[in-house]
């Protein structure tokens, strides 16, 4: 049996990556004399939608009879089933490892997703000001966790977020929980958000003294 397991690099070794749609590699093995087949990196990973379904068809395109992985979205649910790819989620611990519980009864087969639509993306958001000029650079930045980008054209600043608007990361399984931010934390990082404003304000004064002189 040829199976596919997510993985966050390309040998049996390595660990499994719980999330299906943005995992880092594909591992493809044959249960059947544990040998490695081949890895390839998931092109989808960084796709801006449709990461599940783009994930689910290469899988598919490979020929396999079953993916294990540690969750599994409703669109590539629906193209793996559809295709006959049996679906065993949970998983664990390294590739071998995964595969030797699949093997033994160990894993179940799923019958339906175990998590939302874009679970695996994160949560980012990026604000980025844009107050520069001419050739100013621009900068911004997601503070919240995932794939947020924040883009600002010129000198941009980026305006910290209140806590209580701070996105929180969709739940994903086996992963240890997050543990709440302490206030130390929180005042260290906004003292150095705030030492980063501070730099952007002097290089803006700069860029709008050599305006003048000009």
């Amino acid at each position: 049996m040829k199976i596919c397991v997510t993985a966050t690099a390309g040998d049996l070794n390595a660990q499994v990556d719980p999330r299906f749609g943005r995992c880092q590699y594909f591992v493809f093995v044959d249960s059947d004399t544990m040998e490695f087949v081949e890895a390839m990196p998931n092109e989808a990973i960084a796709a801006p939608g449709g990461a599940g379904i783009q994930a689910a068809q290469t899988v598919v395109n490979k020929g396999v009879d079953a993916l294990i992985s540690g969750n599994i979205g409703p669109n590539a649910f629906q193209v793996l089933s559809t295709a006959g790819v049996k679906i065993a989620t949970g998983a664990y611990g390294t590739v071998k490892e995964a595969i030797e519980m699949y093997k033994n009864g160990r894993l179940s087969e799923t019958g339906v997703s175990t998590v939302t639509a874009h679970a695996g993306m994160g949560a980012g958001i990026g604000a980025g000001g844009g107050m520069g000029m001419g050739m100013g650079g621009g900068r911004g930045g997601g503070r919240g966790r995932g794939m947020g980008m924040g883009r600002g054209m010129g000198l941009g600043m980026q305006q910290p977020m209140p806590p209580q608007l701070q996105p929180q990361p969709q739940a994903q399984a086996p992963q240890a929980p997050i543990a709440p931010r302490t206030k130390e934390e929180e005042i260290e990082q906004l003292s150095g958000m705030a030492d980063r404003l501070a730099k952007d304000l002097e290089e803006v004064k700069k860029r709008i003294e050599e305006l003048k002189r000009r």
